[in-house]
């Protein structure tokens, strides 16, 4: 059994955050052919899950870069690797000693998403827990209203890019932390911050679904840092031509700009499906 594994933002969704038409008729074709494919992305459930209703994402799906693994057949998570106690205080101070406010993203016993964060102390903070908020299911509340049996996942920031390096900076040291960063949507003097557990990655959680799935090849996409987990058990990875430089160094080869269908058009090569090109 061979599997395919994406990357989503970069990779296999355009410049638009969507399944274009052309990729979503690949991801028909696969399954028709029962080729096997699943996302590992650095994307919470919730925001990956109406882009991916509809395209056949059957199997196991690895989210928050491998913190959590999502059965959609059983409708829970098989996998979490949750920071600890001292991890999370440690990140909060470090967020907090740069006036940034932290995004904490936590999930309840009973399976409940919640995202709970301090004071906004900016429009564009403001924007984001806005855009949080109108997703389906998933509670944005202040910090103080957060149970004490919530776990975290992760926690993340938004801000002018020298506020988050040093963040970044700050965590680096800490054995149990990982962080991803990257310039943000809302605008190119800002960034991003996710910070997780260390134990979790794309690729640790790929080497669980290839142990559980009985998978004999891996295929991995993906265009940033966060990938690179994967790419180094895989057996096969394939960098799109917008990656980062050490992604396509890393690559067994560079394809197509996830704007122009390249992994969709790979793959039609790949496998002989109708309408490559």
């Amino acid at each position: 059994m061979e599997l395919v594994v994406f990357d989503l933002d970069g990779t296999l969704l355009d410049s638009g955050s969507r399944i274009s038409p052309y990729t979503r008729d690949t991801l028909r074709l696969l399954a028709q052919r029962g080729i096997a494919y699943t996302v590992a992305t650095g994307r919470t459930l919730h925001a990956a899950r109406d882009i991916l209703h509809g395209h056949g994402f059957q199997l196991p799906q690895i989210y928050k870069n491998g913190v959590m693994i999502w059965c959609p057949q059983a409708t829970s998570y098989s996998h979490t690797r949750f920071l600890t106690q001292t991890e999370i205080q440690h990140v909060l101070e470090a967020v907090m000693a740069q006036q940034l406010t932290p995004f904490i993203f936590a999930l309840g016993p009973d399976g409940q998403h919640a995202i709970y964060h301090t004071p906004l102390r900016s429009d564009v903070e403001r924007r984001l827990a806005g855009e949080f908020g109108t997703r389906a299911d998933l509670a944005v509340l202040p910090a103080e209203q957060m149970p004490a049996d919530m776990d975290i996942a992760n926690i993340s920031a938004l801000g002018p890019a020298e506020l988050i390096d040093a963040i970044a900076l700050k965590v680096a040291p800490e054995q149990g932390l990982v962080a991803y960063s990257g310039t943000a949507l809302e605008g190119a003097q800002l960034k991003w911050i996710d910070i997780h557990h260390s134990d979790a990655s794309k690729g640790s959680a790929v080497t669980l679904l290839r142990e559980q799935l009985g998978v004999s090849k891996v295929l991995c996409f993906g265009d940033s840092d966060n990938d690179l987990s994967m790419f180094e058990l895989a057996d096969e990875c394939y960098a799109p031509e917008n990656a980062r430089n050490e992604i396509k160094a890393a690559a067994s080869a560079v394809i197509g700009h996830h704007d122009e269908d390249g992994i969709a058009r790979f793959l039609r090569q790949r496998f002989a499906l109708p309408g490559a090109r």
